[in-house]
Protein backbone atom coordinates (compact mmCIF):
# COMPACT_ATOMS: atom_id res chain seq x y z
CA UNK A 1 0.00 0.00 0.00
CA UNK A 2 1.72 3.75 -0.98
CA UNK A 3 2.99 5.40 2.00
CA UNK A 4 0.44 8.31 2.68
CA UNK A 5 0.89 11.69 3.97
CA UNK A 6 1.91 11.62 8.10
CA UNK A 7 1.03 15.40 8.43
CA UNK A 8 -2.01 17.66 8.58
CA UNK A 9 -1.62 19.48 6.15
CA UNK A 10 -0.52 16.18 3.86
CA UNK A 11 -3.55 14.34 4.60
CA UNK A 12 -5.86 17.28 3.94
CA UNK A 13 -3.96 17.89 0.66
CA UNK A 14 -4.30 14.36 -0.33
CA UNK A 15 -7.76 14.33 0.70
CA UNK A 16 -8.61 17.48 -1.13
CA UNK A 17 -7.05 16.03 -4.42
CA UNK A 18 -9.31 12.74 -4.13
CA UNK A 19 -12.41 14.87 -4.03
CA UNK A 20 -11.25 16.79 -6.81
CA UNK A 21 -10.34 14.07 -9.19
CA UNK A 22 -13.55 12.03 -7.69
CA UNK A 23 -15.76 14.93 -8.85
CA UNK A 24 -14.43 14.70 -12.54
CA UNK A 25 -16.79 11.03 -12.80
CA UNK A 26 -13.88 9.92 -14.18
CA UNK A 27 -11.72 7.17 -12.98
CA UNK A 28 -7.76 7.76 -11.78
CA UNK A 29 -6.70 6.42 -15.08
CA UNK A 30 -8.61 8.25 -17.02
CA UNK A 31 -7.60 11.93 -15.30
CA UNK A 32 -3.95 10.75 -15.72
CA UNK A 33 -4.16 10.10 -19.47
CA UNK A 34 -5.46 13.71 -19.81
CA UNK A 35 -2.67 15.69 -18.47
CA UNK A 36 -0.46 13.05 -19.98
CA UNK A 37 0.86 11.16 -17.06
CA UNK A 38 0.80 7.51 -15.98
CA UNK A 39 -1.33 6.60 -13.30
CA UNK A 40 1.02 5.78 -11.08
CA UNK A 41 1.99 9.27 -10.90
CA UNK A 42 -0.95 10.52 -9.80
CA UNK A 43 -1.55 8.12 -7.03
CA UNK A 44 2.32 8.93 -6.15
CA UNK A 45 1.02 12.57 -5.76
CA UNK A 46 -2.32 11.95 -3.86
CA UNK A 47 -0.53 9.57 -1.04
CA UNK A 48 2.22 12.06 -0.56
CA UNK A 49 5.27 10.03 -2.32
CA UNK A 50 5.46 13.49 -4.07
CA UNK A 51 6.70 13.10 -8.49
CA UNK A 52 5.26 16.36 -9.55
CA UNK A 53 5.85 19.98 -9.27
CA UNK A 54 3.66 23.10 -8.42
CA UNK A 55 3.11 23.84 -12.12
CA UNK A 56 1.84 19.87 -12.74
CA UNK A 57 -0.25 20.22 -9.77
CA UNK A 58 -1.66 23.53 -11.30
CA UNK A 59 -2.36 21.93 -14.56
CA UNK A 60 -4.21 18.55 -13.17
CA UNK A 61 -6.71 20.68 -11.13
CA UNK A 62 -7.31 22.73 -13.98
CA UNK A 63 -8.14 19.49 -15.86
CA UNK A 64 -10.17 18.63 -13.16
CA UNK A 65 -12.05 22.04 -13.59
CA UNK A 66 -11.06 22.47 -9.60
CA UNK A 67 -13.45 25.66 -8.03
CA UNK A 68 -10.98 28.55 -7.85
CA UNK A 69 -10.99 28.22 -3.93
CA UNK A 70 -10.45 24.94 -3.57
CA UNK A 71 -7.78 24.99 -6.62
CA UNK A 72 -5.83 27.91 -4.53
CA UNK A 73 -6.37 26.02 -1.00
CA UNK A 74 -4.61 22.94 -2.87
CA UNK A 75 -1.43 24.96 -4.28
CA UNK A 76 -1.27 26.66 -0.99
CA UNK A 77 -0.98 23.08 0.77
CA UNK A 78 1.46 21.66 -1.82
CA UNK A 79 4.82 22.93 -0.38
CA UNK A 80 4.27 22.46 2.53
CA UNK A 81 2.40 19.17 2.79
CA UNK A 82 5.50 17.48 4.74
CA UNK A 83 5.83 20.34 7.50
CA UNK A 84 4.61 19.07 11.03
CA UNK A 85 2.38 21.89 13.40
CA UNK A 86 0.24 24.25 11.43
CA UNK A 87 -1.08 27.14 12.56
CA UNK A 88 -4.33 28.13 10.83
CA UNK A 89 -5.84 31.75 10.82
CA UNK A 90 -9.14 31.97 9.92
CA UNK A 91 -10.25 35.59 9.60
CA UNK A 92 -12.88 37.23 11.67
CA UNK A 93 -14.00 33.99 13.27
CA UNK A 94 -13.49 30.46 12.76
CA UNK A 95 -15.36 28.52 9.63
CA UNK A 96 -19.06 27.23 9.93
CA UNK A 97 -17.49 23.90 9.11
CA UNK A 98 -13.96 23.63 10.28
CA UNK A 99 -12.11 21.10 7.42
CA UNK A 100 -8.77 20.37 8.99
CA UNK A 101 -11.00 19.39 12.47
CA UNK A 102 -13.57 17.57 10.63
CA UNK A 103 -11.41 15.13 8.93
CA UNK A 104 -9.51 14.85 11.79
CA UNK A 105 -12.42 13.69 13.80
CA UNK A 106 -13.89 11.51 10.84
CA UNK A 107 -10.45 9.44 10.73
CA UNK A 108 -9.22 9.69 14.56
CA UNK A 109 -9.90 6.38 16.91
CA UNK A 110 -9.66 8.28 20.12
CA UNK A 111 -10.72 11.75 21.08
CA UNK A 112 -9.23 13.00 24.37
CA UNK A 113 -10.92 16.15 25.21
CA UNK A 114 -9.72 18.54 27.95
CA UNK A 115 -12.83 21.38 28.38
CA UNK A 116 -12.79 24.36 30.81
CA UNK A 117 -15.47 26.80 30.10
CA UNK A 118 -18.21 24.58 27.70
CA UNK A 119 -19.55 21.51 27.04
CA UNK A 120 -17.73 19.61 23.96
CA UNK A 121 -19.51 20.73 20.44
CA UNK A 122 -19.68 16.62 19.76
CA UNK A 123 -21.88 16.69 23.10
CA UNK A 124 -23.80 19.98 22.77
CA UNK A 125 -27.39 20.29 21.80
CA UNK A 126 -28.70 22.41 19.79
CA UNK A 127 -29.97 24.77 21.99
CA UNK A 128 -26.85 24.81 23.87
CA UNK A 129 -24.91 25.54 21.06
CA UNK A 130 -26.80 28.20 19.37
CA UNK A 131 -26.55 29.87 22.98
CA UNK A 132 -23.03 29.68 22.87
CA UNK A 133 -22.55 30.73 18.82
CA UNK A 134 -24.90 33.28 19.26
CA UNK A 135 -22.98 35.08 22.16
CA UNK A 136 -20.01 35.35 20.24
CA UNK A 137 -19.10 38.78 19.17
CA UNK A 138 -17.96 37.92 15.94
CA UNK A 139 -20.72 35.43 14.22
CA UNK A 140 -23.09 37.08 12.09
CA UNK A 141 -26.36 36.88 13.42
CA UNK A 142 -27.89 35.14 9.88
CA UNK A 143 -24.93 32.82 10.01
CA UNK A 144 -25.88 31.29 13.68
CA UNK A 145 -28.12 28.36 12.17
CA UNK A 146 -26.39 27.60 9.37
CA UNK A 147 -23.25 26.85 12.53
CA UNK A 148 -25.87 25.11 15.04
CA UNK A 149 -26.62 22.60 11.75
CA UNK A 150 -23.09 22.15 10.61
CA UNK A 151 -22.09 21.64 14.78
CA UNK A 152 -24.75 18.81 15.09
CA UNK A 153 -23.79 17.16 11.57
CA UNK A 154 -20.11 16.77 12.91
CA UNK A 155 -21.59 14.74 15.76
CA UNK A 156 -22.17 11.86 12.95
CA UNK A 157 -18.59 10.79 13.99
CA UNK A 158 -20.00 9.54 17.39
CA UNK A 159 -22.47 7.52 15.71
CA UNK A 160 -19.51 5.59 14.08
CA UNK A 161 -18.30 4.64 17.57
CA UNK A 162 -15.10 7.14 17.92
CA UNK A 163 -13.82 6.54 21.44
CA UNK A 164 -14.13 9.67 23.24
CA UNK A 165 -13.23 10.66 26.72
CA UNK A 166 -14.40 14.14 27.69
CA UNK A 167 -12.20 15.86 30.89
CA UNK A 168 -14.61 18.71 31.48
CA UNK A 169 -14.67 20.86 34.88
CA UNK A 170 -17.34 21.12 36.98
CA UNK A 171 -17.98 24.90 36.26
CA UNK A 172 -19.28 24.10 33.39
CA UNK A 173 -21.55 22.43 34.60
CA UNK A 174 -22.52 25.05 36.68
CA UNK A 175 -23.19 27.65 33.41
CA UNK A 176 -27.04 28.15 32.98
CA UNK A 177 -25.76 28.96 29.06
CA UNK A 178 -29.24 28.93 27.27
CA UNK A 179 -31.30 29.20 30.42
CA UNK A 180 -32.07 26.80 33.03
CA UNK A 181 -34.36 24.79 30.90
CA UNK A 182 -31.82 24.15 28.32
CA UNK A 183 -28.80 23.87 30.94
CA UNK A 184 -31.15 21.04 32.11
CA UNK A 185 -31.80 19.24 29.10
CA UNK A 186 -27.91 18.98 28.13
CA UNK A 187 -27.01 17.28 31.67
CA UNK A 188 -29.76 15.01 31.02
CA UNK A 189 -28.18 14.60 27.50
CA UNK A 190 -24.20 13.80 29.05
CA UNK A 191 -25.83 11.25 31.11
CA UNK A 192 -27.14 9.60 28.01
CA UNK A 193 -23.75 9.93 26.02
CA UNK A 194 -22.28 8.59 29.22
CA UNK A 195 -24.38 5.57 28.84
CA UNK A 196 -22.80 4.99 25.58
CA UNK A 197 -19.66 2.73 25.61
CA UNK A 198 -16.95 4.08 23.63
CA UNK A 199 -17.66 7.69 25.64
CA UNK A 200 -16.67 8.64 29.06
CA UNK A 201 -17.03 11.67 30.94
CA UNK A 202 -14.63 12.63 34.01
CA UNK A 203 -15.58 15.29 35.74
CA UNK A 204 -12.59 17.63 37.35
CA UNK A 205 -14.33 18.73 40.80
CA UNK A 206 -14.41 22.66 41.71
CA UNK A 207 -12.33 20.89 44.82
CA UNK A 208 -9.29 19.92 43.22
CA UNK A 209 -7.99 23.76 42.91
CA UNK A 210 -5.30 24.41 40.89
CA UNK A 211 -4.65 21.82 38.35
CA UNK A 212 -2.87 20.69 35.48
CA UNK A 213 -5.48 21.77 32.80
CA UNK A 214 -5.20 25.25 33.95
CA UNK A 215 -3.54 26.38 30.69
CA UNK A 216 -6.64 26.00 28.56
CA UNK A 217 -8.66 23.41 26.34
CA UNK A 218 -7.98 21.07 24.06
CA UNK A 219 -8.58 17.66 21.95
CA UNK A 220 -6.53 15.14 21.40
CA UNK A 221 -7.03 13.00 18.39
CA UNK A 222 -5.06 9.28 18.11
CA UNK A 223 -5.05 7.59 14.83
CA UNK A 224 -4.55 3.99 13.84
CA UNK A 225 -1.75 4.97 11.11
CA UNK A 226 -0.57 8.13 12.30
CA UNK A 227 0.88 10.20 15.45
CA UNK A 228 -1.31 11.56 17.59
CA UNK A 229 -2.24 15.41 16.73
CA UNK A 230 -3.74 18.45 19.53
CA UNK A 231 -5.94 20.66 18.33
CA UNK A 232 -5.81 24.51 20.35
CA UNK A 233 -8.65 26.61 19.04
CA UNK A 234 -9.42 30.53 19.34
CA UNK A 235 -11.77 33.02 18.51
CA UNK A 236 -10.53 33.38 14.75
CA UNK A 237 -7.64 30.67 14.49
CA UNK A 238 -6.72 27.49 15.49
CA UNK A 239 -3.31 25.31 16.51
CA UNK A 240 -2.48 21.93 15.12
CA UNK A 241 -0.17 20.61 17.04
CA UNK A 242 2.15 17.50 15.42
CA UNK A 243 5.51 17.57 17.02
CA UNK A 244 6.24 14.36 19.54
CA UNK A 245 7.84 16.53 22.35
CA UNK A 246 4.86 18.65 22.11
CA UNK A 247 1.53 15.85 22.03
CA UNK A 248 4.04 15.00 24.87
CA UNK A 249 3.15 17.47 27.28
CA UNK A 250 -0.59 17.22 26.31
CA UNK A 251 -0.21 13.84 27.57
CA UNK A 252 1.34 14.77 30.15
CA UNK A 253 -1.82 17.06 30.95
CA UNK A 254 -4.19 14.38 30.89
CA UNK A 255 -2.45 11.65 33.03
CA UNK A 256 -2.84 14.90 35.24
CA UNK A 257 -6.18 15.09 34.95
CA UNK A 258 -6.77 11.54 34.79
CA UNK A 259 -5.71 11.70 38.93
CA UNK A 260 -7.59 14.12 40.13
CA UNK A 261 -10.96 13.86 37.77
CA UNK A 262 -13.75 11.98 39.16
CA UNK A 263 -14.43 8.45 37.77
CA UNK A 264 -16.95 7.64 35.49
CA UNK A 265 -19.65 7.13 37.50
CA UNK A 266 -18.71 9.58 39.95
CA UNK A 267 -19.28 12.11 37.21
CA UNK A 268 -22.34 10.74 36.39
CA UNK A 269 -23.83 10.76 40.13
CA UNK A 270 -22.47 14.44 40.15
CA UNK A 271 -24.32 15.34 37.23
CA UNK A 272 -27.71 13.80 38.16
CA UNK A 273 -27.19 15.54 41.74
CA UNK A 274 -26.94 18.57 40.12
CA UNK A 275 -30.50 17.84 38.19
CA UNK A 276 -32.17 17.37 41.47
Amino acid sequence: MPKRFSTARGREFGDGLRAAIAATGMTSRAVAELVGWNEAKLSDLVNGKGGATELELALLLGTCRTPPKERDHLLSLFNEANLKGWWQEHGACTPIRPRTLIEHERTAKKLISWQVSLVHGLIQLPEYARAVIAAGANVPEDEIEERVHARTERQMVLRKGLKCVFYIHESVLLSPIGGHEAMEAQLEHLLKMAARSYIEIRIVPLSAGAHAGLAGAFDMLTFDKYEPVVFLESENSSLIIETPYAVKSYERVVEALDEIALDAEQSKELIKQLLT
